[in-house]
């Protein structure tokens, strides 16, 4: 079992998988203990190891050399997205100054190679590994056996084949578990998707070292074919490995949802541990394992490792006391008493004298004698044209966004907006995501209204190509601020879209409905069980090959998260939170990444 700290974590969450809001401010404040106060920025799965980590820098050596104590404490915040806010020139994004943080931990120093190229490599300081993990692919244990493993390599030509077999699992002889499916991150905003295109790249190059542009060039179709079988991106693996969980936990066995999924091999063992969206422990938290584990598979080709660094930050906003203190963090964290800690966290450590543990076996679905092959990280220009490329050659999206604009979304939201306001500029915002290619429509929902497609929808525009749409779109959005408000017939309204969507469709792309709304149904004329039973029946049937999932937003305080969720994991999709509505812009963009 993972080791359980004490934590108290400041919360600057990415906008995740999990769908918290991408800035968010809540959590408890530094202790008044007259101490140098360090925040560290750091990606989600390592907050519970870096308190740890804090706690014990206390006893240190390290410690003891300060001249006045200090106090660290682990802040959430995506390797890509704290990559964003570091290149945009501008201060933290957050009103707390406490949590701007002196240290930045991402996953790889991909992200910190990049803000150097794209801002200053003052900024970033000197980062300097201190553990690793690798990126697998996680298969429940009966698929992975299916392929043959343990005793056969597996290589991501093998799933990519399987991807394109109209047979499916059949190919296999397991015809009923349907399509082969992956689950891929973002490459904008995920370490694990960045470095998932790039081993993709590899593959398709055949080599295991020396990437070029080039090389990544030359591999655009085999990814695109490989991209074929995703399901839905997101921020983080979270997310979907929750949705797995919680399927196995109910009897099923997950094959409707997911074949594979790309993660490092650290949240292949939280998962394992009954963990599955890495979130921070709390003090006498029971986890409970699955009852289907995921074991890794290593590509026979290589993988690429999170190599994990930590850096004082350049920022303006660290003060020489801070950077001192930080140094002293940073410098802790490689010595052995440190080294000894990551291990129980499901990372491993750089001191090889460290023993791994417990957790890195089979018991785990761990092979610590794997990767048999490490593919280096490649240059920066490399890596831009991967995630260029990516933008390319992604899967098509085919979405449909449901907005409510009842008499509720006239509330204002605090900075000077309405809930109206805030959710049309959130959609606005996000249209520069799509491709002229993907297929994008826009329905509003309230009584009093009626189209085409039903009672209580009014269609903005129909589901279609984008094409050079874009501003047109743009300026319908606008036009939702004159519309009448009335009722909220949510219920009516997401299964008129979800029968619309089905109807569309198609294999090749991400079908999915956003439904983004700020209050309880009060005007439907079905029930939410009659609604689930509706929707949720072609997810439970493994053979599906175009599912429509529905991805919703808890819009403001009044919004009902239970009927929400459900309605989102009836289809297999996920809820986002914008409780505080202030924050639907960043909640909004989180959704969109999906697609």
């Amino acid at each position: 079992m993972i080791a359980l700290a004490t934590v108290l974590v400041l919360t600057l969450a990415a906008c995740t998988g999990g769908g918290e809001p991408e800035v968010s401010e809540g959590g408890q404040g530094f202790p008044d203990d007259g101490c140098t106060h360090i925040t560290v920025a750091t990606s989600s799965e390592k907050v519970n190891m870096l308190d740890e980590l804090a706690t014990a820098f206390k006893d240190s050596p390290e410690h003891k050399g300060l001249a006045t104590c200090a106090t660290v404490r682990p802040t959430n915040v995506s390797s890509g997205n704290a990559t964003r806010f570091l290149t945009s020139g501008e201060d933290w994004p957050s009103d707390d100054r406490s949590l701007w943080p002196t240290l930045w931990s991402p996953a790889s120093t991909v992200w910190t190679d990049r803000v150097a190229a794209a801002a200053s490599q003052n900024l970033v300081g000197e980062p300097a590994s201190f553990t690793r993990t690798p990126i697998v692919f996680g298969m429940p244990e009966p698929m992975a056996e299916a392929l043959g493993w343990p005793a056969k390599p597996i290589s991501i030509t093998d799933l990519s084949r399987l991807c394109q077999d109209p047979a499916g699992w059949g190919a296999v002889g397991k015809d009923i578990w349907g399509a082969f499916k992956i689950s891929k991150t973002n490459p904008n905003t995920s370490t694990t998707g960045l470095s998932t295109i790039l081993m993709q790249s590899y593959e398709a190059s055949g080599k295991s070292e020396g990437l070029a542009a080039a090389d990544v060039e030359a591999a655009a179709d085999f990814s695109r074919v490989f991209e074929e079988c995703v399901i839905h991106y997101g921020d983080t693996t979270g997310n979907v490995l929750t949705t797995l969980y919680d399927e196995t936990q109910n009897g099923a066995n997950g094959s409707a949802y997911v074949s594979a999924v790309a993660l490092e091999e650290t949240s292949l063992i939280n998962y394992n541990t009954g963990n599955p969206d890495s979130h921070t422990v709390q003090p006498g938290e029971t986890l409970t394992p699955p009852k289907t584990k995921l074991v890794a598979v290593y590509p026979s080709g290589g993988s690429m490792w999170s190599d994990n660094p930590i850096t004082v930050l350049g920022a303006d906003w660290v003060t020489a006391e801070q950077r001192t203190a930080g140094e002293a963090f940073a410098e802790f964290v490689q010595t052995t008493a440190a080294q000894k800690i990551l291990p129980e966290y499901g990372f491993r450590p750089l001191d090889e004298s460290v023993p791994l543990g417990d957790l890195f076996t089979a018991k785990y679905g761990i092979d610590a004698a794997q990767p048999a092959v490490t593919l280096p990280k490649p240059e920066v220009d490399v890596i831009s044209t991967a995630i260029d490329q990516w933008t390319q050659v992604r899967k098509p999206s085919s979405v449909l966004e449901l907005i409510d604009i009842s008499g509720s979304m006239d509330e204002p939201i605090g900075d000077g907006r309405s809930r109206l306001d805030g959710a049309i500029q959130g959609a606005q915002k996000t249209l520069d995501h799509f491709r002229s290619t993907d297929e994008i429509g826009v329905w509003a929902f309230t009584t009093g209204i009626s189209s085409d497609e039903g009672e209580g929808i009014q269609v903005l525009r129909e589901v279609a190509a984008l094409g050079a749409d874009g501003e047109k779109l743009d300026s319908a959005l606008d036009d939702l601020r004159y519309a009448q408000r009335n009722g909220t017939p949510l219920y009516d309204s997401v299964l008129l879209a979800y029968e619309d969507m089905r109807e569309r469709a198609e294999p090749g792309r991400i079908n999915a409905i956003v439904v983004l709304s700020d209050g309880e149904d009060t005007d439907s004329s079905i029930s939410l069980d009659s609604l689930i039973a509706k929707i949720g029946k072609s997810t439970k049937e493994g053979g599906d090959d175009a599912p429509v999932r529905i991805f919703t937003i808890v819009y403001g305080e009044g919004a009902d998260p239970t009927a929400l969720q459900r309605i989102a994991d009836a289809t297999g999709g996920q809820l986002f939170d914008a409780s505080d509505a202030t924050r639907i812009d960043l909640v909004f963009a989180s959704v969109i990444n999906n697609f």
